[in-house]
């Protein structure tokens, strides 16, 4: 059996992530100087996979697939990235761990209100099982313990990034738990339940979820926790 396989959206965010994988491995010279740069431990790969729920479930499922066709599967399968955080929730530069990752706007609109697609009479073996995938109770209890100070929550997928004031009020009431918003998570969980890998997915949040404010944006804090966080996923 292979090891971890961790995806992110992004070629910025895999660095991130091998960045600290490697300085989790680098031996502390005695003189307590700077370590040398370590290695990314070889059970352990890390790929980015593009952008949204689509391309990231087609791609890891392709990834999941290849790896079992070879006689190597893969244990366990990591989303990882940046997110943008509900306010009140989770701080900026804060670390999510997801307990459950949610197609948020997998639905209908209505004057009503969204619906969500189960409600429309849509059985779940034609949804990879529903709108909802757990994280795997084990592989998120080992997470927990390697990252005590993350906050533990939903973390919605959307294919829209939320920006605007409305949007964010209805998406925190319709999901009063969701701590944070990415656009990978449930394309990822999905392939994984689809080949039977556990799953879950590590955020690091570098917005707050609201109107559309650039300014606002702290990457350089969201990537550097990520690759604090990358520790956890040796």
């Amino acid at each position: 059996m292979t090891g971890l396989l961790v995806v992110t959206a992004v070629p910025a965010e895999a660095e991130a992530i091998r960045a600290g994988l490697a300085a989790s491995t680098a031996p502390a010279p005695p003189d307590g100087t700077v370590p040398p740069d370590g290695t990314v431990p070889p059970d352990v790969t890390v790929l980015p996979v593009g952008v949204g729920p689509a391309v990231a479930g087609a791609a890891t499922a392709r990834l999941l697939a290849l790896a079992e066709a070879a006689g190597r599967p893969y244990r366990a399968v990591v989303s990882a990235g940046i997110a943008g955080g509900f306010v009140g929730r989770v701080a900026v530069g804060g670390t999510v761990l997801a307990d459950r990752s949610v197609a948020a706007d997998l639905g209908a609109e209505s004057p009503a209100g969204f619906i969500p697609v189960e409600d429309l009479g849509m059985p779940p073996e034609l949804l990879g099982g529903g709108r909802i995938v757990l994280a795997d109770p084990g592989l998120l209890a080992r997470l927990r313990a390697a990252l005590p100070a993350a906050t533990v929550g939903t973390v919605l997928t959307v294919s829209t990034v939320t920006g605007t004031a409305a949007s964010t009020a209805a998406l925190a009431e319709r999901h009063p738990d969701a701590v944070a918003e990415a656009m990978e998570g449930y394309g990822v969980a999905v392939a994984a339940a689809q080949a039977g890998v556990p799953f879950a997915e590590l955020r690091t949040v570098s917005n707050p979820i609201g109107p559309r404010d650039r300014s606002a944006w702290r990457m350089r804090e969201a990537f550097a926790a990520l690759t604090a966080a990358a520790a956890a996923l040796q």
